[in-house]
């Protein structure tokens, strides 16, 4: 961790981060660290990857707030403020903003540049897998979300609503997510954590109907 990071890390720790599990300081860590590896592959500059991997989520707002959109804009202008605070380079702040704006699936903004592309992809790898996972499941007890539909928990003669059903979030979102991928190694790691996801999904199946 060079100076830097510990400067972002700093200010995380006396910033009031989400208390969802989900979004937590941990998240973060893990999303510094999967762009790291990203970039290790696929290039790009870290002194944009990583202030924006560190401040991509600054501005948390609920799943099903009506302004969840804007999260990733907001987070991008606290950060930007953050940084001037602390006198970083102003050469690539707009870029920064870019790939924390960008990382969003509400916001819906296409990453122009491999570092947004990184950022947006370490964030959506870390949703993948074990961790997306569990993830998946610490937000349905946030908000309160039932697992699954008794009647058809995979969705098999039924379009899937997330907004009722945690299994149901797995077929509307997180295993469309490895197809969103942008980076050659992102997607070559989404594969292989979607594939682990399926294979719970095979898992839950076999017994809940053994």
């Amino acid at each position: 961790m060079n100076d830097w990071e510990k400067k972002f890390q700093k200010i995380l720790t006396n910033t009031s981060l989400a208390s969802d599990p989900a979004h937590d300081f941990l998240h973060v860590k893990r999303v510094v660290e999967i762009a790291k590896q990203l970039s290790s592959n696929d290039g790009g500059l870290l002194e944009i990857i990583l202030p924006a991997a560190w401040f991509h989520d600054l501005v948390i707002i609920p799943k099903n707030g009506a302004d969840r959109k804007n999260a990733s804009k907001l987070s991008a202008q606290k950060a930007i403020e953050y940084l001037r605070e602390i006198e970083y380079s102003s050469v690539h702040l707009e870029q920064i903003a870019h790939a924390i704006e960008a990382h969003s699936f509400s916001a819906n903004i296409d990453p122009q540049t491999i570092e947004a592309k990184i950022v947006q992809d370490a964030d959506r790898l870390d949703g993948l897998g074990a961790i997306g996972v569990a993830r998946c499941f610490s937000t349905a007890g946030l908000i309160q979300r039932q697992f699954y539909a008794e009647e058809d928990p995979f969705c098999h003669q039924r379009a899937p609503d997330d907004s009722k059903f945690t299994i149901d979030h797995f077929y509307k979102k997180l295993l469309k997510t490895a197809e969103t991928l942008k980076t050659k190694s992102g997607i070559k790691e989404g594969a292989r954590r979607a594939v682990f996801m399926r294979d719970y999904l095979n898992e839950l199946e076999r017994e809940l109907y053994k």
